[in-house]
């Protein structure tokens, strides 16, 4: 699948991520993850169910499972989206847009703060989507305290709209879970399939 050109489909897993401009920082405070995971609740949840998401300085990192039914209540014209062929990829473009604009205005800079267009990989395999999970918690160094990725909300029982409960199947229990992130997954070819305070 090319990362660049593919439409999202019904039903399907999607590691969806992108990075700033020239790598440059795309978030600057706590306030800039909060509006984006803000953004995402409207621009995302309507159509697709998170199972990890990690949000670091200069990229940010979801894995997305496209819904077989679109919440009918969302106004499609009303948040910018129209062709049914290409609304979940829209809906991604829309969050990096609504972004993108306040990023600009608060920060009085112009032009594109994320690479265009956002990168997507289709995940083909359990496999694959469980170990991708762990290598997204992990891309912090401080996994296990780092407040802006679904680490804690999956292994706390605070509210969330991660899919919590379906994660934690995909690795058995809690405990696997856990442990599974223990591994080190550092420098992994994400291309292919390798072995084993503001919530969203």
């Amino acid at each position: 699948m090319k990362i660049r050109e593919s439409h999202l489909e019904h039903d399907r897993f999607y590691h969806i991520f992108n990075r700033g401009v020239n790598s440059k920082l795309t978030f600057l405070s706590d306030e800039n993850f909060n509006f984006f995971l803000r953004k995402t609740k409207t621009y995302i949840l309507p159509y697709f169910e998170i199972y990890a998401y990690c949000l670091m300085s200069n990229h940010f990192h979801f894995i997305l499972k496209a819904k077989s039914e679109i919440d009918t209540s969302v106004n499609f014209k009303e948040v910018g989206l129209h062709s049914e062929e290409s609304f979940f990829s829209k809906a991604i473009s829309k969050l990096i847009s609504s972004y993108t604009q306040s990023f600009n205005k608060v920060y009085q800079r112009s032009g594109p703060v994320f690479e265009s267009p956002f990168k997507r990989i289709l995940i083909d395999s359990e496999e694959y989507l469980r170990n991708l999970i762990i290598y997204i918690h992990q891309n912090p160094n401080n996994f296990h305290q780092y407040k802006f990725s679904s680490y804690l909300a999956v292994i706390s029982n605070a509210e969330t709209n991660i899919q919590r409960e379906k994660v934690i199947e995909l690795f058995g229990d809690l405990n696997n879970f856990i442990g599974c992130h223990q591994v080190n997954f550092n420098n992994v070819d994400l291309n292919k399939n390798f072995v084993k305070d503001f919530k969203l």
